[in-house]
């Protein structure tokens, strides 16, 4: 394997089918379908997810809502997602734990890097919600911040596009795909890979980030086989 320890960050929006369903339960037997085989191939897995199908902070303070409290609610949007991903793994046999930026008894351990590296030592897979346990960071910052701690290989950032393309794909079919970009360059020429808090906690850090197309069967493997199916983002 190419990656022995990584951090899948991966979009609340992209547990829905066709926002008719919060969380659809075919979409989401089929990620732990992918994380699964992915494990069994002896990778240790940390997974960070947004909340974006259920509340987003600034959907609240757009409309009216303090911010802060806003933020707290998107926070426990993750928790729910993290137990649904939870669940789905132990569905096959797999031990799952849950760390949180937001300690929540008997639901989600107050995240440590020590105990969260014991788990995965452990053969534990873990599921890291409640974002940074912060109001005005994201769920990428946080899953930036969780890949450094937890001295992650990579971060996986599993999305509906293929890679990182020059323009958008879906706006313009003469965009081109990068199979490799630097920091510096992704930043120069303003390509949407995180947001800028993330992508600079990464780069500070030395973490590599990984965009692919987590919708695709087998993907997530062939990404920690070292097979070149998206974008890679390094110093």
């Amino acid at each position: 394997m190419k990656y022995q320890r990584i951090l899948l960050k991966l979009s609340g929006e992209s547990l829905q089918n066709n926002g008719k369903d919060t969380i659809d339960p075919f979409i989401l037997n089929q990620y732990a379908d992918e994380i699964a085989t992915a494990y069994q191939q002896g990778v240790q897995i940390a997974i960070v997810v947004g909340g974006g199908n259920i509340f987003r902070g600034w959907q609240g303070s757009s409309k009216g809502m303090d911010r802060v409290q806003g933020d707290y609610m998107g926070m426990l949007a993750t928790v729910i997602n993290s137990m649904a991903i939870q669940g789905a793994l132990q569905a096959k046999g797999l031990k799952a734990k849950i760390f949180g930026g937001l300690e929540i008894n008997p639901v989600a351990e107050k995240m440590s890097k020590f105990k969260a590296i014991e788990a995965l030592n452990a053969g534990y897979i873990i599921i890291i919600s409640g974002g940074t346990g912060n109001p005005y960071f994201t769920t990428d910052s946080a899953a930036a911040l969780r890949g450094i701690e937890i001295e992650a290989d990579i971060l996986l950032k599993g999305t509906r596009v293929d890679g990182v393309y020059t323009a958008d794909p879906e706006k313009d079919p003469s965009a081109t795909k990068y199979s490799q970009v630097s920091f510096d360059e992704a930043y120069k020429k303003g390509l949407k890979i995180m947001d800028l808090t993330a992508f600079t906690l990464c780069r500070e850090n030395h973490l590599p980030i990984y965009v692919f197309d987590m919708n695709q069967k087998d993907n997530l493997s062939k990404v920690i086989r070292g097979e070149e199916i998206g974008t890679l983002v390094s110093l």
